[in-house]
């Protein structure tokens, strides 16, 4: 797994990183080295560990701003002496915050958190039939299904939607879980590509997605459940 971590605290950078060992990390002392290395696209991080208190330009929290503006999909989880910004925390999608100094068995268990979700995202995939042609596409490829009739539709992160002919009721049995859920009569979506919950409507990577009030509360506890999960 790569790793960034960002802490213009040299001695706390050097705890962390021993704590990582196995692990390929990066130490950046500033917000602006970071943001520079990954600027071009060439540069990528499995996971950011960002310290909040920084006495640069930048604290960790506007970094994770700038970070979410080049990479949606970036996984962030916050380090601070203080939990003073669990609010801020949440609304940025941090996968989760540790307080100094970090205890090993809390590091670990996240490293497992994101390297699950990481293989998991890899190894699983909808297989389809159209037309007399079959393939697969990879859950991670996949922002929501929908029907109309007896026609499936597989939103693409690119763009490219793949039709196969099918039940979304069956293909929910088979595939609704930690990444897939209903919520809709019409939709399953992929909610680790969810950007917001907002009422009866998901925000997926641009697209609206319509969640009815029978799906509601389970959609609403797997947000929360992946957006943050606080350290006790």
């Amino acid at each position: 797994m790569r790793i960034a971590v960002c802490d213009d605290c040299r001695n706390d950078a050097l705890y962390l990183k021993s704590l990582l060992n196995g692990q390929s990390v990066t130490v950046y002392s500033d917000a602006e080295s970071l943001l520079s290395d990954i600027a071009g696209g060439d540069t990528h991080y499995d996971l950011y560990l960002l310290d909040i208190y920084m006495g640069q330009s930048m604290n960790g929290i506007e970094l994770a701003e700038k970070l979410r503006a080049v990479n949606k999909e970036a996984v962030i989880c916050f380090i601070s002496s203080s939990n003073a910004f669990y609010r801020e925390a949440y609304d940025l999608y941090a996968v989760q915050y540790l307080l100094k100094p970090v205890q090993a068995d809390a590091l670990n268990r996240l490293l497992d958190r994101v390297s699950g979700n990481m293989a998991g995202n890899r190894e699983k995939s909808i297989s389809f039939k159209w037309r007399g042609q079959t393939g697969s596409i990879p859950y991670g490829n996949i922002v929501f299904i929908s029907s109309s009739e007896h026609t499936i539709f597989i939103q693409c992160r690119d763009g490219s939607v793949q039709e196969c002919k099918g039940k979304l009721s069956e293909m929910a049995l088979r595939i609704c879980g930690e990444v897939f859920l209903r919520c809709h009569q019409s939709f399953l979506v992929n909610m680790y590509h969810v950007d917001n919950l907002s009422g009866n409507e998901l925000m997926a990577l641009g697209y609206r997605i319509p969640v009815s009030r029978r799906y509601y509360a389970e959609v609403k506890r797997r947000y929360q459940e992946i957006l943050f999960e606080e350290v006790e």
